[in-house]
């Protein structure tokens, strides 16, 4: 039984008529020159398309980081090409909210907005339509340390989202939570994913996370990263990250991550 229900995984899910949003084509990383150098990433491929979740999953220090940052254009990839479709830049989100804690909550969101350009009263009216986007719309005026963990990342979701960019970047915006909030925060994703038709690419550790939301999961090697395996998830929505469908798939992405770790030890 476990072992027809991992290979559901494998079989194609996504629509591979969809217009591609993102797409890496060998691209490589490496930081520092000559004997210091240090390889991040080693002719990765990839392509994401329009409307996909994408989870990357892979040990520590395998580049995941480095490839949302590559493609949020925050850094310049040594060898390859990125390509992302739109007139946006991706948005990108961190594990940190990383909120002005000077700033009220509509004060933080509104923020990027202002820096945009966006006047005054257009400001006021989008930063009301985010802070319901993400149920927030009654506590406008409280400040950051007055939220719990999760209100702040809704927060930072908010501010993320009123760039208005058609691909999300998020790098373990969850993993500093506990389990609950995490879980009800997925929810919410998931909906404002589907809602607003996003395309979302995903880093995290925790491969249940990855079978929860994702569309595919993405292996990558240890450094340097490379593409090492893909699966599609084969699993309808609304999932539950407790069902035995989410267990069966994070069990098979647990089985490849350790049979690739210990590839690299050896």
């Amino acid at each position: 039984m476990t072992t027809q229900l991992a290979d559901m995984a494998h079989v194609a899910w996504r629509d591979e008529t969809a217009r591609p949003a993102v797409t890496l084509t060998d691209v490589s990383k490496v930081f520092g020159r000559g004997p210091d150098a240090v390889p991040a990433l080693d002719r990765v491929s990839l392509t994401v398309n329009a409307g996909e979740f994408v989870c990357l999953v892979g040990a520590s220090g395998c580049g995941k980081s480095t490839l949302l940052s590559l493609v949020a254009g925050l850094d310049t990839p040594t060898g390859g090409q990125i390509t992302v479709d739109g007139q946006r830049a991706p948005a990108l989100m961190f594990q940190e909210p990383a909120l002005f804690p000077w700033l009220s909550v509509a004060g933080n969101v509104s923020l990027p907005l202002s820096l945009n350009g966006l006047s005054r009263k257009d400001r006021a009216a989008k930063v009301a339509e985010l802070l319901r986007l993400v149920h927030l719309d009654e506590f406008a005026r409280r400040q950051p340390h007055e939220l719990s963990g999760g209100m702040r990342q809704r927060v930072a979701l908010a501010r993320t989202l009123g760039l208005d960019a058609p691909v999300l970047l998020m790098d373990e915006p969850f993993g500093a939570l506990d389990a609950m909030t995490r879980d009800v925060l997925h929810d919410e994703l998931e909906r404002i994913w589907s809602e607003r038709g996003l395309t979302v690419l995903f880093v995290t550790h925790n491969v249940r996370e990855a079978a929860r939301l994702g569309d595919r999961i993405v292996l990558m090697s240890s450094r340097p990263g490379r593409v090492a395996w893909q699966c599609d998830v084969r699993i309808p929505r609304p999932r539950r990250i407790d069902s035995p469908e989410v267990a069966t798939i994070a069990a098979e992405v647990t089985a490849r991550l350790r049979s690739e770790v210990s590839r690299h030890g050896h």
